[in-house]
């Protein structure tokens, strides 16, 4: 999975204080690899490879509609502590089939859906 952020360090402080995740390895400004369990998230900023602009001129951007689910065990606990941060959530949590849901975004506007099974 790789998103596409504004501030490498900020998304990577992000993951890792609001989400438990883990650096595997930063090259600067450019690029970040974080880990949690067996999901690794590819960080890259505006200075790597894959934000430069396609050749139809598409450039790639943060934020947008896809995201990865991160399940937790207690998501008002998650969302409590992320509000007192500041963290914006795209909604209120929600429950659906199997569980509980609710949508934060990192600094660079990408979501990620926290999901607590039910």
């Amino acid at each position: 999975m790789r998103y596409i952020v504004k501030d490498v360090d900020a998304a990577v402080s992000f993951y890792i204080e609001h989400l438990s995740f883990e650096t595997v390895m930063q090259a600067g400004s450019a690029f970040a690899m974080i880990a949690k369990e067996d999901l690794t998230l590819w960080i890259a900023g505006p200075k790597a490879v894959a934000s430069r602009p396609m050749p139809g001129g598409n450039v790639p951007e943060p934020g947008g509609w896809n995201w990865f689910v991160l399940e937790v065990d207690d998501i008002e606990a998650v969302v409590a502590s992320m509000k007192q941060a500041g963290v914006n959530l795209w909604n209120d949590i929600v429950s659906g089939v199997g569980g509980k849901q609710i949508l934060a975004e990192d600094p660079s506007g990408n979501a990620t859906e926290l999901f607590q099974a039910t």
